[in-house]
């Protein structure tokens, strides 16, 4: 088995670059008594192989619910309302995530695709030493029998900084960086294609917080797999992502690399994220926050959803929703970001 896995990263790194995962139009709504609520609302993005796509924007976006769907673990009230999940598979043709029965899911998840849930460190089970819950995933989810799964904890835990006896404790024995490390050892376990991690750094002090980045990024390097991290900390995307997606009341207002994002942001919402960082050194200067509150997903505003805080508003930004379009001028050569605004639209009267 460990062969294998050894085999599997080989293959994930030679097709590094190549399209990993592709979203199309995901609409994600909650039936509530006052109508549905559209917590992600056509979302269109491509997530390449070998790559840490980084999800970011303010609590109540969409980003949560998001990666959710993207696993097919949303629940009732939620529901998934259209769209494509098309992911493409190193052993077989694309397949589309929301046509697979249950039984198809539990072949594709943590073999396929594992994650790292928010609040992770309080999903692992009180009553069960961390070896069992080791095997309950591994078990489950692959061919491998119990002797070969035991043989590979060790070294799991060991890949995350922990010693060979944590598989013998209780999650109550542990400290909260210890057990958010075991729950990434688990969702590393299978050397899935794809891991999403939903806030992984919550919680976790400073410390504890650079540890954890710096695992994701070294578990990247040594087993190709591809990351989406959402997290609202713009911190952690610059240290760790190289591609960020910024979302914006249950859409994708922006799309670049992660120095673009950070030196040369194309989408107001954008820029006014990044100018409300703290900086250390040069010029003291008040932090410039956004103005008004995030829109309801019961009552989206028209046009563009961010105009109403936008302090380049235009008409036609109440009027008419932007398209998310290559912005043509680029950054160092990289490759072009895509924004959804109209200052980058005939619309807009821009002719960038």
């Amino acid at each position: 088995m460990a062969n294998s896995l050894t085999q599997r990263t080989e293959e994930k790194q030679s097709a590094n670059g190549s399209s990993l995962l592709e979203i199309e139009d995901l609409k994600v709504y909650y039936d509530t008594i006052n109508g549905a609520a559209k917590a992600v609302d056509g979302v269109n993005l491509t997530v390449r192989r070998g790559e840490i796509l980084g999800i970011a924007g303010e609590s109540g976006c969409g980003k949560s619910t998001l990666t959710t769907a993207l696993l097919r673990l949303t629940q009732a009230p939620g529901y998934i309302a259209g769209g494509r999940i098309m992911f493409h598979r190193m052993d077989g043709d694309p397949i589309d995530l929301l046509k697979l029965s249950g039984e198809e899911l539990r072949k594709v998840r943590w073999r396929n695709l594992s994650y790292l849930p928010q609040g992770s460190m309080n999903t692992l089970n009180p009553v069960l030493r961390i070896k069992e819950q080791f095997l309950d995933v591994m078990l489950e989810h692959s061919d491998m029998s119990k002797r070969e799964a035991e043989k590979m904890i060790p070294n799991l835990l060991g890949q995350v900084n922990l010693e060979p006896y944590v598989a013998n404790m209780h999650p109550h024995e542990l400290s909260g960086g210890m057990k958010q490390r075991v729950t990434l050892a688990m969702a590393i376990a299978l050397n899935s294609d794809l891991m999403v991690a939903d806030e992984p750094t919550t919680a976790l002090d400073v410390h504890v917080q650079r540890v954890v980045i710096q695992m994701l990024a070294d578990l990247r390097d040594r087993l190709g797999m591809t990351m989406i991290v959402v997290t609202h900390d713009m911190a952690v995307h610059a240290e760790l992502a190289d591609r960020v997606a910024v979302m914006y009341a249950g859409d994708v207002v922006e799309v670049g690399d992660v120095r673009q994002i950070f030196k040369a942001p194309k989408h107001p919402y954008t820029q006014a994220l990044i100018n409300s960082i703290p900086r250390i050194g040069g010029e003291r200067v008040r932090l410039a926050g956004i103005t008004g509150n995030t829109p309801s997903p019961r009552n989206w505003p028209s046009g563009c959803r961010f105009h109403p805080r936008c302090p380049h508003a235009m008409p036609v930004c109440s009027e008419q929703a932007p398209a998310l379009l290559e912005v043509t001028k680029d950054l160092n050569g990289m490759q072009p970001p895509l924004a959804s605004c109209h200052l980058y639209t005939q619309a807009g009267g821009n002719d960038e």
